[in-house]
């Protein structure tokens, strides 16, 4: 479905999940991306396309790691995502709004969505992660590392590409398995 899309060919996901990764308010997780205001559409688009690769690839398989959580049992841990991915990302979503650092804990669950914690500060992400690095590897705990290499050196994961040339992720699984 939509920016899932890219692994239709391939996918660990269904059609049901793929169509839930579009959602603001998706049965996936309960998250919230407006937790500080509405998160413009062009960082949103990251953030789908982040749900997406997670559920949907089926190249993630060096990177998964055994998690100890009442949500999930395993996760990805240092995804080498290429250069171009980790700074466009943080482009279109420095001037996003944010109360955290690590979106993987320290929300308020009571409403059973995600809200800013007591006494956190909305900031614009520019402020929250200096560095595309920073988005990249703090975001969701360290499951992405920001790479130097960039798209199509066969060393690091795109979080998007062109499928009609392929999935040039599973060249890159291939390499780090």
């Amino acid at each position: 479905h939509s920016q899932c899309a890219l692994w239709k060919d391939n996918a660990c996901c269904t059609a049901n999940t793929s169509e839930e990764a579009h959602q603001d308010q998706s049965y996936l997780y309960w998250f919230n991306w407006d937790h500080c205001g509405v998160m413009p559409q062009r960082c949103k688009r990251h953030f789908i396309q982040d749900t997406c690769l997670y559920e949907c690839s089926p190249n993630l398989g060096p990177w998964i790691d055994q998690a100890d959580s009442s949500w999930r049992k395993e996760r990805m841990l240092h995804v080498p995502l290429c250069r171009e991915d980790c700074e466009q990302w943080w482009e279109d979503c420095q001037d996003a709004v944010t109360c955290k650092v690590n979106w993987h804990k320290g929300w308020n669950w009571t409403t059973g969505t995600n809200q800013c914690p007591q006494g956190s500060l909305c900031q614009k992400f520019k402020f929250v992660f200096p560095t595309p690095a920073d988005l990249c590897e703090k975001i969701w705990s360290n499951s992405y590392r920001a790479s130097p290499y960039h798209r199509g050196s066969g060393r690091c994961i795109q979080m998007w590409f062109d499928p009609t040339l392929g999935n040039p992720n599973v060249a890159v699984a291939r390499f780090y398995a």
